[in-house]
């Protein structure tokens, strides 16, 4: 059985989260006045080249914060259960929250330690890890974010609270977490000081958020140029020029025509125009293989582009 909600403010806190997004959501509980009695993350791996290791970015938070910080989740565990012996109700002394934490917790954790979670999508729809980056890809007008249960089954558990937002056509990945996480804060806050009054749970149909590949990434241009601005706005985005992987970091849904084969190259007005599927894109920033950031207007000065230039493998 799961550790009741609990009905009333909570003091205390067991964090759960790794990455850079899981850090405001820490600060806000500290700056809200929360007690934090545990911070758990993800190990210290390496981050760039070389050997050396560093902590994940809700590490240093909880460092800088003086929280006290641990790999594993037992040690949670032991803190709940070392509380409840000395008298104190679980679900009045504690609970935990957990924001892109990266890994399973435990059934053993649940039973003892009441959990909410922010999602950042509408559930049901875009269970699982990349919500914000499926929401992107496929188009949707609207994204948001849940305050839910933590269950057994993976972002199955009931919504306590949540708001949504338009995703607009220049959204990224970046700019829509950044909102999402603007809009999760408050309804945390707001959770955690009054307590869980209502739960409602998940209605709709479920759709999976499955973690993003280089096959989600890799530019097919027979695609409509919506399709592949939307590639490029999640991040990561490449195709190949003479054979050579080349990164697309922006571009715009060009309002010109011509007529080419999907994959061509034109210069107009000294813009580099590529032919989709349907609609034309201009290359706005581009990365060619070993070379850093540049211009589409400073790629092509050296690219000697001709009528048979194309982009694709």
């Amino acid at each position: 059985m799961l550790a009741a909600l609990p009905k009333g403010r909570t003091e205390r806190v067991i964090f759960f989260g790794t990455p850079e997004i899981a850090v405001g959501p820490l600060r806000a509980l500290v700056a809200a006045g929360f007690v934090i009695d545990l911070v758990v993350t993800g190990i210290d791996k390496r981050r760039g080249r070389g050997s050396q290791t560093s902590p994940s970015p809700v590490k240093q938070a909880a460092i800088e914060l003086q929280l006290p910080v641990t790999h594993d989740v037992t040690d949670a565990i032991a803190l709940v259960t070392k509380n409840g012996a000395n008298g104190a109700s679980v679900a009045d002394s504690c609970i935990g929250v957990v924001v892109a934490y990266g890994h399973i917790i435990s059934t053993e954790a649940l039973q003892v330690l009441p959990m909410i979670n922010i999602h950042y999508s509408l559930l049901p729809r875009w269970r699982g890890a990349a919500p914000v980056e499926r929401a992107l890809l496929a188009g949707d007008e609207q994204a948001g974010v849940c305050i839910m249960q933590v269950v057994e089954q993976l972002d199955a558990g009931d919504i306590l609270s949540s708001a949504s937002t338009q995703i607009s056509q220049t959204d990224t990945t970046s700019s829509l977490r950044a909102r999402l996480g603007e809009i999760a804060t408050p309804l945390l806050i707001d959770v955690l000081s009054n307590g869980v009054s209502i739960t409602k749970p998940q209605s709709g149909d479920v759709v999976v958020a499955a973690k993003i590949t280089q096959a989600d990434l890799e530019i097919d241009w027979s695609k409509p140029a919506v399709v592949v601005d939307r590639q490029v706005r999640v991040g990561g985005a490449f195709t190949f020029f003479n054979d050579k992987r080349f990164k697309i970091h922006s571009l715009k849904v060009s309002a010109e025509i011509f007529i080419a084969e999907s994959g061509n190259m034109v210069v107009v007005n000294d813009r580099v125009l590529v032919a989709c599927g349907q609609g034309v894109i201009e290359l706005v920033e581009v990365q060619p293989e070993g070379k850093p950031r540049i211009s589409a207007q400073d790629w092509k000065k050296g690219a000697r582009l001709d009528a048979h230039s194309r982009l694709g493998s």
